[in-house]
């Protein structure tokens, strides 16, 4: 799967579903919400799943009384991912949610959204958050090759308590 990203701030293209941070109570007062109630069809009082040409993602209590834990909002996140997966016919613009009025950095939020499906466009701004492991993980591999058993490495192994197997 090829993931999608999007430069943030970006309008939705057309057809494309609006993905933002809302508050439980759905007042759509500001930022992407603002946006979503205006230009998407978000409904005012829907603080949760598909709204008008939109997906309201809760991320701040009820009546705008602080952030979500993260633990609430990662659950939030599953149900509109189990939405994402269920709907392939549509395409989900993803903005930064939870990283404005809840106050999570990015590097809180896009990890949760490591699993989204390839109908879903992230902000680039995850980009790097959510790169693949594979680069890490062959320079792992690269050392661990490198630290093979050679009589110079068992030598040192046999002399140093920590090394040794038993």
């Amino acid at each position: 799967m090829r993931r999608q990203y999007h430069a943030d701030g970006s309008a939705p293209k057309a057809g494309q579903v609006f993905v933002f941070g809302s508050n439980l109570s759905g007042i759509h007062g500001g930022g992407a919400a603002r946006a979503a109630h205006k230009l998407y069809g978000a409904v005012w009082g829907v603080g949760e799943g598909p709204t008008g040409e939109s997906y309201a993602l809760p991320t701040v209590r009820e009546h705008i009384a602080g952030p979500l834990p993260l633990s609430e909002i990662q659950a939030a996140v599953e149900r509109f991912l189990t939405h994402a997966h269920h709907n392939p016919e549509s395409s989900f613009l993803v903005t930064r949610v939870g990283c404005v009025l809840a106050g999570y950095s990015d590097a809180d939020i896009a990890p949760m959204f490591r699993d989204a499906p390839a109908n879903c466009s992230l902000p680039d701004t995850w980009r790097s958050l959510l790169a693949p492991t594979a680069p890490l993980l062959s320079r792992l591999l690269d050392f661990t090759e490198a630290r093979a058993l050679t009589p110079t490495n068992q030598s040192l192994i046999s002399r140093d308590p920590y090394l040794q197997t038993r």
